[in-house]
């Protein structure tokens, strides 16, 4: 199965097709739709919005409203989220919630994009599902995406947006006297629930983890294949470049190479890129081509 999905590199990005294992409250959640049912963006679109760098860990609350950035393209209506994301720290965990405002709910879609703005996955409005009231927490859409950006890159993006499909519907709530009767032991009142309208503003909670296990949606190419656009900067460069690290001794690089091999054979993507990160860290050379054979089957 990972050799298949690694075989789409043609495509320029790579899917893998299933998440890493949820909570019994997630079990019915959706898969991630294939980027060919996502709305065709113009490049020179997305390159004009203001990308809002977030690292993780953290947790954060952004509020669209009349104020926020648009982006009049396909479907899309109403306000959008921009943001940027490390890729260079591993598997990403990201929980996105979209908060009941004023008695309405904004439906996010979730168009993921590499480095170079091109598109990687794509998490339509019904992807977030209704959630019931918690002690923290109150009636919301909700999903959690759970991503592995793919080696080389520095960034990637989040385009959060609805659409005018969205806007047409409405979502059913659970009505708060039947939630409090079964949360207490009581019989469940037969009351009708409240339809909550869909609208082109709303409040997004968003929890960002950096997630240490295997079987993600992977985002970006292993290998650039001819002329790539330009990366977009997000935020102030770095003003200075670390030093390069001195040469690896030969054991030691053959010890990191024999690691990789292994946790490539073994499925865990992810240890593999771990083990490829801190090997060139302290000064492999062969570390990222054995990672690349490996995951190629030539390895």
């Amino acid at each position: 199965m990972m050799k298949t999905a690694l075989n789409r590199l043609s495509r320029g990005v790579l899917l893998a097709c299933a998440l890493c294992s949820a909570p019994q409250a997630f079990a019915d959640t959706l898969l991630p739709t294939d980027v060919a049912a996502a709305p065709e963006l113009s490049h020179a679109a997305l390159q004009a919005l203001r990308w809002q760098p977030l690292t993780p860990p953290m947790d954060t609350t952004l509020t669209l409203g009349p104020d926020s950035q648009t982006l009049a393209q396909g479907d899309i209506q109403g306000a959008v989220a921009a943001l940027a994301l490390p890729a260079n720290r591993g598997s990403l965990e990201i929980t996105l919630s979209s908060r009941l405002h004023n008695k309405r709910l904004y439906v996010p879609n979730v168009l993921v994009l590499d480095q170079h703005l091109r598109p990687a996955a794509y998490y339509p409005g019904s992807y977030f599902t209704y959630r019931q009231p918690g002690v923290m927490s109150g009636d919301r859409l909700e999903g959690t995406l759970k991503l592995t950006p793919v080696l080389g890159q520095q960034q990637i993006y989040l385009l959060i947006y609805t659409t005018r499909q969205d806007l047409a519907t409405t979502t059913r709530m659970v009505n708060p006297a039947k939630a409090y009767a079964a949360g207490v032991g009581n019989a469940v009142p037969d009351i009708p629930d409240p339809q909550a309208a869909h609208a082109s503003q709303g409040v997004l909670s968003i929890q960002a983890r950096v997630e240490r296990q295997s079987g993600n949606v992977m985002i970006g190419g292993l290998l650039p294949g001819g002329d790539t656009p330009a990366d977009v900067a997000v935020g102030n460069p770095a003003s200075s470049v670390a030093a390069p690290a001195a040469p690896m001794l030969d054991d030691t690089s053959a010890y990191f190479d024999r690691s990789i091999r292994s946790a490539v054979r073994q499925g865990d993507i992810d240890k593999a890129l771990r083990l490829m990160n801190e090997a060139e860290r302290l000064g492999s050379a062969t570390a990222r081509e054995t990672f690349i054979r490996s995951v190629k089957g030539k390895g």
